[in-house]
């Protein structure tokens, strides 16, 4: 018997008869309230020793419950009074001040040097220019669209990336649209649909399209070109985002249950609330290369000309290049496309996808802007990176790696408010912004959240401008992925560009390729998305003075 054991049946006929003796001979509230008790223990015992399920409670009756209460809250405990301010993941404290601070337009500074170590393996740092200046204005905005797009758009360097209705509050939406609308960038609606909320307040939308066609599809789950039509040409549609991956689950499909379709979201989803909804891990209209680029042609015309691309989170390297080939071999190109890292959130994912599956953000953009300039298109094609982005600094790496613009997330739901406190997927964010329950969703403001969005989104760029000048740049089109310096185990910098070979103008089009790139290359086929992966990687300090 364990001592709580012991203690429960000392409570329960010591404790008892105690307190029932003081009843009868000292009444009084003090005699009653200890009668209170001792019963309550007996009869929350008794249940724990005899009908709970857990050994916990059948070991360790009524006390148990404290382990469960303060488990109930270990995050927070952990977040406000345990953790330094540099080690908290996903974000960090000093991240999340950071954000909150310039969402506020109040002091970002900090004071008495850096807590980080400038020394860690894989720390990633830039060198300054003893000759800074200022940043062109002409430079600050990104213009896509390519031969075949009559209606191009001019984007900003930060934008909001996919976060759908249904996942997120219709308060919440609509504070991340008119923020978007005062700053002047555009909001991805995430693959849910647009919204009544996205398209309350003239925001600049990009259209995400998912495995679940939502928005554009039958009943049954069969692509609409009329119904894509109809939403495609709204003015406020800038551009259209075919979604094949998610950085938080790639290569996972989802299912909504019929219980948590309102009649809302069969609406803007155009699917039926009698039966739950499934979204594929494969896209319907993609399930090739040559078919995911044939779409992209079809979604051009229907839209009147607006740009088109695709999102997908990098795996297999060579399968991605069956893409590239599929591009020499039809002559259609996407006008963009967004490299989501395997760092993105998600409201929800296994764990097992969110901790093992695909490259990071910025070895994604590396590798696509490596093979574009190996195929020959990378003046052809915008690469957006979408992967965790909370300072200039964030901002900055993904554009020196090869990105043109930069979609952020989580971060704009921290300048809404967000805490971190890692409900997205319970219906309880305790700040209104990741839930479905209307009472706790109007505690968003749409107006006071939508300028913290905003001057989040100012303030980052004004701190990222301010760096690139530091650097003697004047054109965020002059950051090179050499500029980056990543600290090696062996206490020396190494640039970022030494991660894989870097090609030049055309290489693999023109079947120049070495190493690795040759190997990919040779795998990937036009017709099929898989490749077998059975290549070995070789460290990079071991490839030195080797060809490829």
């Amino acid at each position: 018997m364990t001592l709580m054991q012991k203690l429960y049946w000392l409570m329960a006929t010591v404790g008892n008869g105690l307190a029932i003796w003081l009843c009868s001979h000292h009444p009084g509230l003090g005699s009653w309230l200890l009668l209170a008790f001792t019963l309550g223990y007996t009869l929350i015992g008794a249940y724990d020793l005899f009908l709970s399920r857990h050994s916990l409670n059948r070991l360790y009756p009524v006390v148990a419950y404290i382990r469960y209460g303060l488990e109930s809250f270990r995050v927070e405990i952990q977040q406000y009074f345990i953790a330094s301010d540099t080690e908290e993941k996903p974000f960090n404290r000093e991240e999340r001040s950071l954000v909150y601070q310039r969402s506020k337009s109040v002091r970002d500074t900090i004071a008495f040097g850096t807590q980080r170590d400038l020394l860690a393996d894989n720390y990633l740092s830039l060198w300054h220019s003893l000759s800074p200046c200022e940043v062109k204005e002409d430079s600050k905005r990104v213009r896509f669209g390519g031969d075949e797009c009559v209606k191009p758009y001019s984007a900003s360097r930060l934008n909001i990336s996919a976060m759908s209705f249904g996942s997120l509050s219709s308060n919440a939406i609509q504070a991340l649209n008119l923020g978007a609308k005062k700053g002047g960038f555009y909001h991805n609606t995430g693959e849910g649909g647009i919204s009544d909320h996205h398209l309350e307040h003239g925001g600049d939308l990009v259209w995400q399209i998912g495995s679940g066609l939502f928005g554009c599809r039958t009943h049954e789950g069969a692509f609409d070109p009329e119904a894509f039509r109809r939403q495609a040409c709204l003015p406020q549609v800038k551009m259209i985002e075919i979604k094949l991956s998610q950085g938080a689950k790639p290569g996972h499909g989802g299912v909504l249950p019929k219980a948590k379709i309102t009649e809302e979201i069969a609406r803007i989803r155009l699917i039926p609330t009698d039966r739950d909804c499934v979204s594929p891990a494969v896209h319907p209209m993609c399930a090739t290369p040559k078919a995911l680029l044939g779409f992209i042609r079809e979604l051009r015309t229907l839209s009147g000309g607006k740009p088109v691309g695709f999102k997908l989170c990098i795996g297999n390297p060579a399968e991605f290049l069956a893409i590239g080939k599929a591009m020499l071999e039809t002559g259609i190109y996407p006008d963009f496309i967004t490299v989501d890292g395997a760092e993105g959130g998600t409201g929800a994912a296994p764990v097992e996808f969110t901790n093992r599956m695909g490259m990071v953000c910025l070895e994604g953009v590396y590798f696509v802007h490596n093979a574009l300039i190996g195929l020959g298109l990378r003046d052809k094609v915008r690469i957006i990176a979408s992967g965790k982005t909370a300072s200039a600094f964030d901002l900055l790496s993904k554009l020196a790696l090869g990105a043109d613009t930069v979609n952020a997330a989580r971060t704009m739901m921290l300048a809404l408010g967000c805490i971190q406190s890692r409900h997205c997927n319970t219906n309880n964010c305790p700040t209104g912004i990741a839930t479905q329950d209307p009472v706790r969703g109007k505690a968003v403001d749409v107006e006071v959240k939508s300028d913290r969005v905003k001057n989040f989104h100012h303030n980052t760029l004004h701190a990222f401008y301010e760096l690139l000048g530091g650097m003697g740049l004047d054109s965020p089109a002059k950051l090179l992925p050499q500029m980056i310096k990543r600290r090696t185990p062996y206490g020396l910098p190494m640039s970022a560009s030494s991660m894989v070979k870097q090609l030049s103008h055309g290489e693999l089009a023109e079947g120049r390729a070495t190493g690795v790139w040759q190997s990919w290359w040779q795998g990937a086929s036009s017709d099929s998305f898989f490749v077998y992966d059975d290549l070995i990687l070789t460290p990079i300090e071991l490839r030195q003075g080797h060809p490829g």
